[in-house]
């Protein structure tokens, strides 16, 4: 081998153990931050809820709000940082709203804080009008996280009421209509019930129930016309029928008072009319 070619042999090789070397650090570099950075973001920056048709009986909801580390997981539980954002925040905590343990669950790099909603302290009511809360939350450095991305992913905006609007049924002319024939006047706890008793139905033939869904929605969202012709009887016997049943019991009038001082006691027989 000549001179000339042994030096450029030489070269070759440094070049080549440059470039491992270089690698190697660069490897090394990676696998230190991907093990050792605990940065904490919020997945999304808002949720909205609204006990809407939940039957009365439920007076909690716990909204879940996601939360995501950039890291590995670990074999602890550790607690993530938040503080209140309290000139953005409407609701009260113990009143509206409980917030429980928040954490990064064990072996995964997900984990939620989970804010109760007391449906007893949410004011207002379908007569008056409800009123609609805000709680916004900000995340925190502690001993575990450090927040991360930009601003947006450090903050989350929670809605929430109790709020039980009319469905959004409509005529051939784009009006909003309420099947008073079979449901008397419009009342939000009539809703409740008519979507809670629909649901049971679920458990009584659940082919057809399934078939209603894809037609009218999850919670009756899309009856056209207000009228479901389509199934008619199904409603007048296994929908109607209880809810005639349970506004006419005595022993549920109190109850129905104490939550809908203002409901109208009006539902008439599904088979009388």
């Amino acid at each position: 081998m000549t001179n000339e070619a042994m030096k450029n042999y030489n070269y070759i090789i440094g070049a080549f153990a440059f470039t491992l070397t270089i690698t190697a650090c660069e490897d090394e570099n990676y696998m230190k931050f991907d093990t050792s950075y605990t940065g904490i973001y919020f997945v999304n920056d808002s949720a909205e809820y609204s006990f809407s048709v939940t039957p009365i009986d439920i007076r909690e909801y716990t909204l879940k709000i996601p939360v995501q580390i950039m890291g590995t997981p670990t074999k602890e539980a550790r607690p993530i940082g938040y503080e209140l954002v309290a000139h953005e925040s409407t609701a009260i905590e113990g009143v509206q709203y409980i917030i429980d343990e928040a954490i990064i669950h064990p072996d995964s790099i997900m984990g939620y804080i989970p804010i109760r909603i007391l449906r007893n302290g949410l004011k207002g009511s379908y007569a008056e009008g409800y009123e609609r809360y805000t709680l916004t939350l900000r995340l925190t450095k502690n001993t575990y996280f450090t927040p991360t991305l930009d601003s947006l992913n450090q903050v989350h905006r929670s809605k929430f009421d109790n709020a039980v609007e009319q469905p959004a049924w409509y005529n051939a002319h784009g009006e909003k209509v309420w099947q008073k024939i079979y449901l008397g006047e419009w009342h939000p706890y009539k809703f409740i019930k008519m979507v809670e008793y629909f649901h049971a139905f679920k458990e009584i033939q659940p082919e057809t129930y399934k078939k209603m869904v894809a037609l009218y929605g999850e919670n009756l969202e899309h009856i056209e016309y207000g009228d479901p012709y389509q199934y008619r009887t199904i409603f007048r016997k296994h929908i109607y029928l209880p809810m005639y049943e349970h506004f006419n019991d005595p022993a549920n009038r109190e109850l129905i008072l104490a939550e809908y001082p203002d409901f109208p006691f009006d539902f008439p027989h599904p088979f009388a009319v």
